[in-house]
């Protein structure tokens, strides 16, 4: 059931100590985030034991946070890079148990803009391509500035290019956005 493969277009920063992002941050899940033709963004991530709800299983508090996450910044590919996205609301309905230790998926879309609010979706994919969990939210586009006292420098906020980053991922056909 693997997707046809989408090429990556760039890598989106990750940063010091975010939970999902950060590079640093010891318990956290190191994602990595592509935007990909087709206008969607793909997360990469490994998920740890120090992750699990049930033993051997993702907490599906981490799935969410990876959804709403991966969905919350698919914006910052079609925007400038100082405004973010905050969450307002955010559903995650789940349909199959998601292992621990094996590289995973995230693909998420904006589906509507009117101004500063977008909708969006997305589906965190198993190694095989099913769907595990589909997460759907509203956001709310502000400036970095109103969001949190951001220093980039502080937070190492930048591109981390890896020699494992690949061109291409396997993902599910975009769907169409709603204007």
């Amino acid at each position: 059931m693997i997707s046809p493969m989408a090429r990556v277009i760039r890598k989106q920063p990750n940063s010091r100590m975010c939970l999902v992002c950060g590079l640093k941050n010891g318990a956290g899940l190191h994602a990595s985030f592509y935007e990909v033709d087709g206008g969607e963004l793909v997360a990469l991530f490994t998920p740890r034991e120090e992750h699990q709800g049930y033993p051997g299983r993702l907490h599906g508090g981490v799935v969410t946070a990876m959804l709403d996450e991966t969905v919350g910044r698919a914006v910052m590919g079609s925007h400038e890079q100082d405004f973010w996205a905050v969450t307002v609301e955010f559903t995650t309905a789940f349909r199959k148990p998601v292992p621990l230790n094996a590289e995973l998926r995230v693909v998420g879309r904006v589906v509507r803009q009117d101004g500063r609010v977008f909708e969006g979706s997305g589906e965190l994919l198993l190694p095989d391509g099913g769907v595990a969990a589909t997460g759907a939210g509203k956001y709310l586009r502000l400036p970095l500035s109103r969001i949190a006292d951001f220093d980039t420098d502080a937070q190492e906020w930048r591109v981390n290019a890896l020699p494992t980053d690949p061109d291409e991922i396997p993902v599910p056909p975009p769907k169409p956005v709603a204007q």
